[in-house]
């Protein structure tokens, strides 16, 4: 509570001076807007006057504050924002929220660890928190800032390194699954500063030195075994030229979840493939929940998304026909997301080594660069852009969709479509090593070269969406 007086006496002019500030704190709310959605709810702990939550997009918001006169400045102004003055080392609130922000507070805090653990009363198993903090290589430069007036005067601060910030919230019982860095230049100078911290700021050496660090955090996941038949499952398998593995593929997926259902999706397929598919939803509709359609459009993408919009199931699984991703690996998918290890789980084919025939030459150098394409975009490490087999929660594809527009309709796979669409919801995405299997029937249905091109520009596309921001 010793910084209580100092925002006490700085309420009256805090709304001015950060108007006079506004670039900088602006950035800030529209970095956080970007990982937020209309239909979540969303606290701010050391909300002060509360301009970032009004202005972040939730379908409720409520802020927190131990200092009185910044919560009455901040009820005046958003009547219909819900603040309560309330100190972040007790919090008292009796609800859980979807998003939970820490911005420029960790500084002013006597025990950071025990604000994070605060935090577990109010956050359910997949609430995400976004915390913002001052790189620590700034404090000479804002010291000489308040020296000559620049900046309002401070008390004695925490510098917290990245390290630190992640250490803290390992101790606290958190998951810190992404960090990034923003803003080389936090004034306004036309032209110069959007060039300067929407490009430049996002070099690997130059955003080293940038203001503002992120953290990104989860609430740490409970054991697999406890969650066996806490979820229900919806495995979708389009399925092109694929008639020799259907029943095969059928049979080969264990029983996992509280319950599953199988969705076949036919794709113009140029063999029986659909006359296959309805013979085995016949012969096992005794024993299996199964689905099956046409699909209208041509792709992958179409066939995943018409397979999805059928789904019942809590959990959504994409399962290849060609069984190169083997069926019986699929509960290692459910168990790493029902467990709260990831919200988005990604097979990765490029851990174990291959059989032979597996991926081809061309193939596997494409994967490669794509994979350090989306290490750099997504800010964490991305071995396979390109496996086929994806899971995530229905409730979440449901937000995703509804983003869709976001990023555009030139994916012909899904892969990017999803994996991009899972980052913008600020989902964790999480890699799960498999061992890819050669194929026992048909070919593939990828063009190296034209679906290549289609993902480079995708690619592209994405950049300008996720990183030059």
């Amino acid at each position: 509570m010793r910084y209580l007086e100092h925002f006490e006496k700085i309420a009256p002019t805090r709304v001015r001076k950060r108007k006079s500030h506004s670039y900088y704190w602006d950035d800030i709310t529209y970095y956080c807007n970007y990982f937020s959605h209309e239909s979540i709810s969303v606290l701010e702990v050391g909300c002060g006057t509360g301009e970032l939550l009004n202005d972040i997009r939730a379908a409720k918001k409520t802020g927190i504050d131990f200092s009185p006169a910044m919560i009455a400045e901040a009820k005046n102004r958003f009547p219909a924002v819900s603040f309560h003055v309330m100190n972040a080392e007790n919090i008292t609130l009796n609800e859980k929220f979807d998003l939970i922000i820490i911005s420029n507070l960790i500084g002013y805090l006597e025990d950071v660890q025990a604000v994070f653990e605060q935090l577990k009363k109010v956050c359910h198993e997949r609430t995400k928190i976004i915390i913002n903090y001052h790189n620590h290589l700034w404090e000479p430069v804002l010291r000489f800032a308040e020296t000559i007036g620049l900046k309002t005067k401070t008390p004695q601060l925490n510098w917290l390194t990245r390290m630190d910030v992640r250490n803290l919230l390992t101790l606290s019982g958190f998951d810190c699954y992404r960090e990034t860095r923003r803003m080389l230049l936090p004034v306004n100078i036309p032209l110069l500063s959007p060039l300067i911290n929407n490009f430049f700021a996002k070099l690997p050496l130059l955003r080293l030195l940038c203001i503002n660090t992120f953290s990104f955090a989860k609430p740490v996941g409970t054991a697999a075994e406890n969650v066996n038949h806490k979820y229900s499952v919806s495995i979708v398998i389009p399925a092109r030229n694929e008639s020799g593995n259907i029943e095969n593929g059928l049979l080969r997926i264990p029983t996992f979840g509280k319950w599953q259902e199988i969705i076949f999706v036919e794709g113009n397929s140029k063999d029986d493939t659909w006359e296959q598919i309805k013979t085995i939803e016949k012969k096992y509709s005794s024993t299996h929940r199964i689905k099956t359609a046409k699909q209208e459009g041509k792709g992958k993408n179409d066939a995943v998304r018409k397979g999805f919009s059928m789904a019942e199931g809590d959990i959504l699984m994409i399962l290849d026909a060609d069984l190169t991703v083997p069926p019986e690996d699929l509960p290692k998918f459910y168990d790493a997301i029902a467990s709260g290890k990831g919200d988005f789980i990604n097979g990765c084919r490029l851990v174990y080594p291959m059989e032979k025939e597996a991926m081809r030459f061309l193939n596997m150098l494409g994967n490669k660069f794509f994979s350090y394409a989306f290490t750099w975009l997504l800010e964490q490490p991305f071995k396979d852009t390109l496996c086929g087999t994806k899971v995530i929660f229905r409730d979440d594809y449901d937000r995703l969709v509804s983003n869709r527009k976001f990023f555009g309709e030139f994916d012909p796979f899904g892969d990017f479509d999803l994996i991009f669409g899972a980052y913008k919801l600020n989902l964790k995405i999480q890699e799960l090593p498999i061992r890819y299997r050669e194929r026992t029937y048909g070919s593939t249905n990828i063009s190296r070269f034209r679906h290549g091109l289609i993902l480079l520009r995708m690619c592209g596309f994405a950049a300008r969406k996720i990183k030059f921001i």
